[in-house]
């Protein structure tokens, strides 16, 4: 049976696709796709030497999607590959690519943390255990969703 969104869920959902596009649009500024800004936007903020996987579990994209864009960070010039343990693979920041970020995504968190000082501390206490409690919410009632058919089938036998 079809469950209609309530209002509440409909303003939500627009206002967390519209925070997106204002990402999807800095990353097309940049000349970017969301991917690859986003991996930029890891780098800066963990700081060079972050892994891939790392990236991909941060920032809830798939490992091959990293990986293409990653290549392609590298084919642009903007960051290199250093071997570390194993199969890990940290990416660090060329000249270019620092001098690109300064440009591209430095000024993003410059834009987000004056986002931040213009909300009282107890607006921005609130947002983030609202969003948390959501997240966790969610998590919990879409559990059911996500397991397979096979567990599903064992719950029942």
């Amino acid at each position: 049976m079809y469950e209609k969104p309530e209002r509440e869920l409909k303003e939500f959902n627009y206002l967390y696709r519209e925070m997106d596009g204002i990402y999807h649009k800095l990353a097309l500024h940049a000349g970017l796709s969301d991917s690859a800004f986003y991996i930029l936007y890891c780098i800066i903020e963990f700081g060079d030497g972050c892994l891939q996987r790392d990236i991909a579990e941060h920032y809830y994209i798939s490992k091959q999607t990293v990986n293409s864009s990653i290549k392609n960070l590298e084919a642009r010039g903007y960051l290199t590959l250093i071997r570390g343990k194993g199969r890990d693979m940290h990416l660090q920041l060329t000249q270019d690519g620092q001098r690109f970020a300064d440009e591209y995504i430095t000024p993003v968190f410059t834009a987000e943390n004056r986002v931040f000082s213009e909300m009282s501390t107890e607006e921005t206490r609130q947002l983030l255990a609202l969003t948390k409690k959501y997240t966790e919410l969610l998590r919990k009632n879409t559990g059911e969703i996500l397991e397979s058919p096979k567990e599903k089938e064992a719950e029942h036998t």
